[in-house]
This record gives C-alpha cells, structure tokens and sequence, in this order.
C-alpha cells in the first residue's frame, strides 16, 4: 500500500506548487504595485464615454444571429484540426466524409448570406 501511494506523491508535489505559485502570484501584486485611485481611475469605462443607458438593455435579435453563425463555423474549424491529422489513417472515406460535410457547412453558409444574415444594419 506503501509504494501504491508513493506513485501519487508527484502529483501530490505538483498541486502543493501550484497553489502555492497561484497563491503568491495573486497576492504579490497588492503588495508591490502602487495603489494611487483618483475620480478617474476609478469611474466606469465604456469605450471611452460614460455608461448612458441601463445595462441590461435588450440587444436586437440580429446579435443573437451573428454570434451563433460564428459559433457554428468556428466548430467547423475545431473540426478540421483532428480530421488534418489523421488524415492518413483514414484515409479516402474520411476525406470524403469531410467535403461532403464542408460542402453542407458551405451551403448553409450561402443561404445565410442570401437571407441577409450577415448584414448589419
């Protein structure tokens, strides 16, 4: 039992450094930078001009639109790294499979260009 846990005590001395290093890094910079607030430093920042609404105002569906259509495609390319590197071990199908599945992703990409989508207005 003795050696059986022996086999953890690196992983042990990993953690025990890590939050410890976490610990330190977190606390060093309120002790060494300078703290010096002013009006300025300290009023909200909003590109550049003071907040003029609620925040919790609603946004038009349109951003809702857009922002899905970027998570889609960004998936499409999460998709391609693996389907790259493995694509000597898969060979003819597996290259195949992916340009039918670039090719539904290219079709609905156009017909969300053609509805205007991808138009802000």
């Amino acid at each position: 039992m003795n050696a059986f846990l022996l086999e953890y005590l690196p992983i042990l001395i990993f953690l025990v450094i890590a939050f410890v290093l976490g610990g330190v890094l977190m606390v060093l910079p309120f002790v060494l930078a300078p703290s010096k607030p002013d009006p300025e430093k300290l009023s909200a920042y909003e590109c550049g001009f003071p907040a003029f609404s609620d925040a919790r105002m609603k946004f038009e569906v349109r951003y809702y639109l857009v922002s899905i259509l970027f998570i889609i495609f960004d998936l499409e390319v999460a998709f391609l790294f693996p389907w790259a590197i493995s694509l000597k071990a898969i060979g003819g199908f597996g290259f195949w499979s992916m340009v039918v599945f670039l090719g539904v992703l290219t079709v609905g990409f156009i017909y969300e260009w053609k509805k205007g989508a991808l138009e802000w207005e």
